[in-house]
C-alpha cells in the first residue's frame, strides 16, 4: 500500500475515533445531569432512550456547526429512518393519506358495522412544534380509532423553524374546519360529535384552536364537542412552577428545552432563552393576574410534597417582552386566556404525568375550567413522564405504561 494512503487511512480512522469519543463524552455529561426519579418504571430503558436522543441531538449540532445540515433536519431524518416503523394496517381499520385544503392528513376509519353516524377526533401530534409528524403517532391513532370506534384524523401541520407561529395553528384550524364540513357526507361521522386533541404541544394547539373557534363563533360549522389534552403545554409566563422545579432534569423534556421550543415556535430568537426562564419577560401590570392563575396554592397539596422554592420576583425587561410578546397571548398560552374566552370552550379531558415539567400547566388549567363550572375529566399518571405516548407499541422503545395513557383517551372518547 502506498504510504500516502496508509497515512490518510490512519488519520481518517483517528478522526472518526475522536469524533465518537467526543460524542460519547458529551452524551455521558448530559446523562450525568439528568434525573430519573425512582418512581418511574423501566428507568433503565428511559436512561437508554434519553442517551440515544441526546446522542442524536449532539451529532446534529456538530453537523450543523460544520455546515453540513441543520440540526433539526438531522434529528427528523434519523427518527424517520431508524426509530419510526409503520406496521401493516390491522383488520377492522381503513387508513388513508389525504389532503384537507392542502394540509396533509391521515384518516383512520373503523370498518365494522355502526348504527348511525360515528364520532370523530382530529388529532395533533406533539414534538415542540419542531419535531414529530403523522407517522410518529400512527400507532396511537390506530389504537384510538379501533378501540373506541372513532374516525380519527391525524394532522400533518407545518413545523418550525421553517414555519413560525401561527402557521401550525392555522393548519390545524384549516384541517379541522374542512373535516367538520365534510364529516357526514364523506366519512359518515356526526359533525356534532367531533373532538379535537393532541399531546404536548399538539394539546396546546387543540386548546388554542378551541379558543380561536369560540372567539370567531363560526356559525355554519359545529363547534368541537370536546378537547382532549394529553400532558399539554399551556403557558409561557412561568417556568418556575413546582413541576418545572421538581422535574427540571427529568427526560425526555427538560425545563430549558421547553423554553427552546416556545421560542422556536414564535421567532427562533434564542438570545432571550435565559431571560424567559428567569421570568423577566412578564410585564409588571400582568403579574398580579398571572399570579392568581398560576399560584402554587392552586395546586392540590400532594403536588407540592416533593418540594419547591419561591422564585424571587424578577425585574421586568421590556425588550425581552417585545421579543416574545405573542407568547403571552391566549393562542400560544391558552391557560392565560380571559374568563370570557375559557367559558366558551367545550368539555375537556386532561391527562397529566407526575414526572413532567408540564404537569402543573394541565392541573392549573383544570382549576380554571372548574372555577368557571366547565365539564372536566382529569386523569393523572403517578409514574408517568413527558412523551410517554410516543413509546406506545414501538418495539424495543415501548414503555408498557404508555398504554395507560392511550387507553385513558379511548375511555374518554367512548363517552362522547
Amino acid at each position: 500500500m502506498d504510504i500516502g494512503w496508509a497515512i490518510f487511512i490512519i488519520g481518517f480512522a483517528a478522526l472518526v475515533a475522536a469524533f465518537f469519543l467526543l460524542v460519547i463524552g458529551l452524551v455521558y455529561s448530559e446523562l450525568m445531569n439528568s434525573d430519573i426519579p425512582r418512581g418511574v418504571p423501566n428507568s433503565g430503558r428511559l436512561h437508554m432512550v434519553h442517551g440515544l436522543f441526546v446522542g442524536i441531538a449532539i451529532v446534529g449540532r456538530i453537523l450543523h456547526r460544520l455546515g453540513i445540515c441543520h440540526q433539526v433536519s438531522f434529528i427528523r431524518w434519523f427518527v424517520a429512518c431508524f426509530l419510526t416503523r409503520l406496521n401493516p394496517v390491522p383488520v377492522g381499520l381503513r387508513v388513508k393519506d389525504l389532503k384537507f385544503s392542502e394540509v396533509p392528513v391521515r384518516v383512520y376509519e373503523p370498518t365494522g358495522v355502526c348504527e348511525g353516524l360515528r364520532r370523530g377526533l382530529v388529532y395533533f401530534h406533539g414534538g415542540g412544534w419542531v419535531l414529530g409528524n403523522i407517522d410518529s403517532v400512527d400507532e396511537v391513532c390506530r389504537h384510538i380509532a379501533k378501540e373506541s370506534d372513532t374516525t380519527v384524523v391525524s394532522v400533518g401541520y407545518r413545523l418550525a423553524p421553517e414555519h413560525r407561529y401561527p402557521a401550525q395553528l392555522d393548519d390545524c384550524e384549516t384541517a379541522t374546519c374542512h373535516f367538520l364540513s365534510v364529516a357526514e357526507a364523506q366519512f359518515s361521522v356526526d359533525s356534532r360529535r367531533v373532538a379535537v386533541g393532541g399531546d404536548g404541544t399538539g394539546a396546546n394547539l387543540a386548546a388554542a384552536l378551541c379558543q380561536r373557534l369560540a372567539g370567531r363563533e363560526v356559525g355554519h360549522l359545529p363547534f368541537p364537542c370536546a378537547q382532549v389534552l394529553v400532558y399539554p403545554a399551556l403557558q409561557m409566563a412561568d417556568f418556575n412552577l413546582p413541576s418545572y422545579q421538581q422535574n427540571h432534569a427529568v427526560p425526555i423534556l427538560f425545563r430549558g428545552r421547553m423554553v427552546f421550543y416556545f421560542l422556536q415556535y414564535l421567532n427562533g430568537d434564542m438570545s432571550v432563552c435565559q431571560d424567559v426562564l428567569e421570568g423577566i419577560h412578564v410585564p409588571t401590570e400582568l403579574k398580579p393576574r398571572y399570579e392568581d392563575w398560576l399560584s402554587p396554592s392552586n395546586l392540590p397539596p400532594e403536588f407540592l410534597a416533593r418540594g419547591f422554592g419561591d422564585h424571587p420576583t424578577p425585574e421586568y425587561d421590556g425588550q425581552v417582552y417585545h421579543a416574545i410578546k405573542a407568547g403571552l397571548e391566549h393562542e400560544v398560552s391558552p391557560l392565560l386566556a380571559e374568563d370570557a374566552i375559557i367559558e366558551k370552550t367545550p368539555p375537556t379531558f386532561i391527562l397529566t404525568c407526575e414526572y413532567d415539567v408540564l404537569r402543573d400547566d394541565g392541573i392549573l388549567y383544570r382549576k380554571r375550567l372548574l372555577d368557571l363550572e366547565k365539564d372536566v375529566t382529569w386523569r393523572h399518571v403517578v409514574d408517568g413522564f413527558h412523551g410517554m405516548i410516543n413509546f406506545f407499541k414501538q418495539g424495543w422503545l415501548t414503555f408498557p405504561s404508555a398504554a395507560q395513557v392511550v387507553d385513558s383517551v379511548v375511555d374518554y372518547m367512548k363517552t362522547l
